[in-house]
C-alpha cells in the first residue's frame, strides 16, 4: 500500500528538464518541441527500491534516427545549472548516471557466462524481478486494432509491441544487493530485460532519467498501482490468451465495456 501510494504521487515528471520539453498542466506528458535533442526529463522525486518509473510513447517524428533512452541518475535535477543537452553522452560524463538506449531489438541484456533468464508467460499477472514484484499488466503496451491490426496480431496475443512503436511501456528501477548496491533494470512491454547496470549507490537519491530524443517525439508517465490485478484484468488476459484475431472479440457473447477494455487498452 505505501509503495502503491508512492507511486501515485510520484508518477510525474520534474519541473527541470531540456530546453526543447514542454510538459503538460498535470507534468505527465513530456513533448520534445523541436530539433530532436534537448529532450532531457526526470521524475519529480527519486524512486525507492523496487520502484517503477514507467513511461508510454505517445508520438513518434519520422526523420531522425535513434529512439527514447531511458536510465538513472544520481544528479537532483534542482542541483543542475544546466540541463544536459544529451543524456548520452553528455549526463552520462557527468558520472554517477546510467543510461540504457533503447532500440527496435536486441535490448535484452546477457552477461558473459550467464544464461538468459527465462521470460514469464506473458499471462502471468505479475513480473518478478528478484524480490520485487509488479503487477504485469499496466507495464504492456498495446496496439489499437484497426485497418492493419492483422499485422501485429501475433505480437497482441504475446503482449507486447515492438520495443519503439506508438503505445510502447518503457520502464526503469533499481533493485538493492547483499553487496549494498544495486542493480538498474530496464523493463520493456512487460518484460525484463535483465540488469543493465550493477553497482549503483543505495545511499544517494536516484531519479529515474527520461531522454525524449530523436524520433520520440512524446512520453506520457503510467502510474503504477501495486496492489492485485482486477477481475477486469484477469478477464482480458484470459481472452488474449484465446483469440486469433483481436477484430474477433466483438464477436463474442461479453458486455460492451469489457470488449472496448480487451481490444483497446
Amino acid at each position: 500500500a505505501a509503495m502503491a501510494a508512492r507511486c501515485r504521487l510520484a508518477a510525474r515528471f520534474h519541473h527541470v528538464h531540456g530546453t526543447n520539453v514542454r510538459l503538460d498542466a498535470t507534468r505527465t506528458l513530456a513533448t520534445r518541441v523541436e530539433s530532436f535533442a534537448n529532450g532531457l526529463c526526470f521524475s519529480q522525486e527519486p524512486l525507492a527500491p523496487g520502484q517503477i518509473f514507467l513511461v508510454e510513447i505517445e508520438e513518434k517524428e519520422l526523420g531522425w534516427c535513434g529512439h527514447l533512452r531511458v536510465g538513472l541518475t544520481a544528479h537532483d535535477p534542482q542541483s543542475l545549472e544546466v540541463v544536459p543537452e544529451y543524456s548520452l553522452p553528455d549526463l552520462a560524463n557527468m558520472g554517477d548516471t546510467w543510461v540504457f538506449a533503447i532500440t527496435r531489438s536486441h535490448n535484452r541484456v546477457v552477461v558473459d557466462g550467464e544464461e538468459a533468464r527465462a521470460r514469464g508467460l506473458p499471462w502471468e499477472p505479475f513480473l518478478l524481478i528478484e524480490r520485487v514484484r509488479i503487477p504485469r499488466d499496466t507495464l504492456v503496451g498495446r496496439s489499437r486494432p484497426g485497418r492493419y491490426s492483422h499485422i501485429l496480431d501475433d505480437l497482441y496475443k504475446m503482449n507486447v509491441l515492438p520495443a519503439t512503436a506508438r503505445r510502447s511501456r518503457i520502464g526503469v528501477l533499481y533493485v538493492p544487493q547483499p553487496d549494498g548496491t544495486a542493480d538498474m533494470h530496464i523493463v520493456i512491454n512487460g518484460e525484463d530485460m535483465g540488469p543493465s547496470a550493477r553497482g549503483l549507490p543505495t545511499t544517494r537519491p536516484l531519479y529515474a532519467v527520461v531522454d525524449v530524443f530523436a524520433s520520440t517525439k512524446s512520453v506520457r508517465v503510467i502510474p503504477v498501482d501495486y496492489g492485485f490485478p482486477s477481475l477486469q484484468t484477469l478477464c482480458r488476459l484470459v481472452i488474449q490468451k484465446h483469440i486469433v484475431h483481436r477484430l474477433a472479440i466483438e464477436g463474442l457473447d461479453l458486455p460492451p465495456l469489457l470488449k472496448n477494455f480487451c481490444q483497446r487498452e
